[in-house]
């Protein structure tokens, strides 16, 4: 029996050292055939004598049974997002600003992983907990599906305690095999590798984030003082030490010239590599300036993403079709000749209006120059117009591409409209709108299944979709569908009815409310009836918030209270609660006015709000404070005048205890 045992640790430890090569390190020593062999030895001698499993078995990376929801974790240190830079003058600045704190750093330089930010902690070097990055301070708890990620370690090579921050990512090679399945399956393709990975770690079902074969890797040790590392460089190299996956394209520099001199290396290599990536990170190199260089409300002062100009590919403008949006706009799409952009196959643009499309001169059969806005929505950037020859211009459609009524252009526009009320073009694309990651995010619910379900009569409106369980055994003889396919659906579609209010809101797809929007709206109208209900000059006495968007709600709640209470009784009903940090600002009111020096009209806010306070547009007598930066206009002029009392940032912070 001990000959067993000592056998079964043998393995353990082999293939862990196999696994760490192949994944970690991409540098095997030996075969597949080799590992695969001497996995199935150990998954039969610990069959036969369960008594011997070791904790950090490979074979206990097994799915635990699907959770019904993910639930949340919240972080002692924060997860702080990065301010972006887009030139080199932004980083020259950058780097000005933090000798100005008395201070001569030198830097580290890391590729910036287009993936999923988590965090990993380790008890006595064991994986116990991993959460996505969320919002900063809470995220979701994903350690079931973390222990799937095979570049994880689940024992560190020295038994400590730790928290490392990481990027979940695809590699591009696996999306695409991804992909390919999908669409021989009849299902929707993922738009990239990021939004791939996000999708397969949120996964309820821990064997279906296992099939992904996703990658990890790791760039921050949280709290560093306690290994006794004094800076971003020895950190690195200690997660490399614990058996960590760390991208190896991390250097240090003496100055922010040199790291400008790398990125330019770093540029021309970015679509060479096996992952995508959108940029670098700039970080001051040691730790004990990170105090001294201090922070914003948000975001480090002492690090920086710079992020790469989006890539242009040139190919042919095939031809031009249109599609009509939720607010009826007909928008015109350039469809091309299939070619990769960052890591996807392009085979659509947006060509954004008819005056954008004449002002570049496009023609049907051009070359053109195509780009990712934002590294997502592919955009014809312009024309290459040495190749151009036998093409056909451009022509403005002047009927509805869906009912073929008359379209219209506003005077005040560049876009023109279908004014129908009941094309279906509209409808079918405000359904897809509320079904989309933008609106309820209901998984399995993509643009081709509405339409499917639209066309066939299942849905015609908003409330229908919540009514498909109705039909559950119709649904599972449709083409592409199935008994588990219509179980994740239909369960998709009652997890959405947990959503927040402002995601509801923004769901609607009522003009110009997006995400944004729809959360400064529900700080100041709990639930669907309240908003319902609110009045124009309620809705324009609230910043950020102006006529047009008034006149918006109104108009949409007017015409659609019947669907909205129909919502209600489906169950759709949430009520936003106001979780305080603190009642310091209980019975004050604020006013805010000029350009603050780190925090923005919105966060300032969040911020007031947070603490109980609240925030009105014009100065009165009744005003609490004045909270004013650079360039204040005529309402500090009327608060000094009240003497009502006036703060800056520094102070108002103070107020609050940051």
């Amino acid at each position: 029996m001990q000959k067993i045992k000592e056998r079964i640790q043998e393995l353990v430890e082999k293939l862990n050292q196999y696994s760490y090569e192949y994944y970690v390190l991409d540098n095997p020593s030996v075969s597949d055939q080799v590992y695969d062999a001497m996995l199935r030895e150990l998954e039969e001698l610990e069959s036969k004598y369960p008594e011997f499993i070791l904790e950090n078995s490979p074979t206990r990376r097994v799915g635990d049974k699907p959770s019904e929801k993910l639930e949340k974790i919240t972080f002692k240190t924060p997860m702080l997002s990065l301010a972006n830079a887009f030139s080199y003058d932004e980083l020259r600045a950058f780097d000005k600003r933090i000798k100005k704190e008395g201070v001569n750093p030198t830097y580290t330089v890391e590729l910036k992983i287009d993936g999923i930010a988590s965090s990993l902690q380790y008890q006595n070097g064991k994986f116990y907990l991993g959460a996505t990055r969320g919002d900063g301070t809470v995220g979701e708890n994903i350690t079931n599906n973390l222990k799937m990620v095979k570049s994880l370690p689940l024992t560190l090579t020295k038994p400590i305690d730790i928290e490392v921050r990481g990027e979940i990512y695809m590699k591009r090679e696996v999306f695409k095999r991804l992909n390919e399945e999908r669409r021989k399956n009849g299902e929707e393709e993922f738009r990239n590798p990021r939004n791939a990975a996000g999708g397969s770690i949120r996964q309820l079902d821990p064997n279906i984030t296992k099939e992904r074969d996703l990658d990890i890797f790791c760039y921050t040790v949280v709290n560093p003082e306690k290994y006794n590392l004094k800076t971003q460089y020895e950190a690195l190299k200690f997660l490399e030490e614990l058996g960590f996956s760390v991208n190896n394209k991390y250097k240090e520099f003496k100055d922010i010239e040199g790291v400008i001199s790398y990125i330019e290396q770093l540029k021309d290599i970015r679509e060479k590599l096996e992952y995508d990536t959108d940029g670098v990170v700039i970080k001051v190199n040691e730790f004990a300036l990170y105090d001294i260089i201090g922070y914003t409300v948000k975001t480090p002062k002492w690090a920086i993403a710079y992020k790469f100009p989006a890539l242009e590919v040139e190919t042919q403008l095939l031809d031009i079709t249109y599609s009509v949006g939720r607010t009826g706009s007909i928008n015109p799409t350039a469809i091309l000749s299939p070619v990769m952009i960052a890591g996807s196959l392009v085979q659509r643009a947006t060509l954004n209006n008819e005056d954008f499309i004449k002002e570049k001169d496009i023609q049907i059969g051009d070359y053109v120059f195509v780009r990712k806005a934002g590294e997502i929505i592919p955009e014809v950037v312009r024309v290459n117009f040495a190749r151009r020859q036998n093409t056909k211009p451009f022509k403005m459609i002047d009927h509805c591409p869906s009912c073929h009524r008359e379209i219209v252009r506003k005077a005040d526009e560049a876009m023109y409209y279908c004014i129908n009320p009941n094309c279906p073009g509209i409808k079918k694309a405000a359904l897809i709108y509320f079904a989309s990651k933008a609106g309820m995010d209901i998984d399995g619910m993509g643009e081709r299944m509405v339409e499917d379900l639209y066309d066939l009569g299942y849905i015609k409106k908003i409330t229908d979709i919540y009514r498909l369980k109705n039909y559950e055994n119709e649904l599972i003889n449709l083409n592409r569908m199935g008994k588990k396919s219509v179980a994740n659906l239909l369960n998709a579609i009652e997890n959405s009815k947990n959503n927040p209010l402002h995601q509801v809101v923004a769901a609607l797809g009522i003009k110009l409310v997006g995400n944004k929007v729809a959360k400064v709206l529900t700080k100041h109208f709990h639930s669907l009836e309240e908003l319902m209900n609110a009045k124009y000059e309620d809705l324009i006495a609230i910043d950020d918030i102006g006529s047009n968007t008034a006149l918006n709600i109104i108009n949409y709640f007017k015409e659609n209270k019947d669907l909205i209470y129909e919502l209600i009784s489906l169950g759709i009903n949430p009520i936003e609660k106001e979780e305080l940090a603190s009642d310091k600002f209980k019975g004050l009111t604020f006013v805010l006015t000029g350009k603050l020096p780190t925090l923005t009209r919105d966060e300032a806010t969040k911020l007031i709000e947070k603490h109980g306070g609240k925030v009105v547009s014009s100065v009165s007598k009744n005003t609490s404070y004045v909270l004013a930066g650079s360039d204040a206009g005529s309402k500090l002029d009327k608060a000094m005048q009240l003497k009502v009392p006036i703060i800056d940032e520094e102070e108002f912070l103070k107020l609050i205890g940051e």
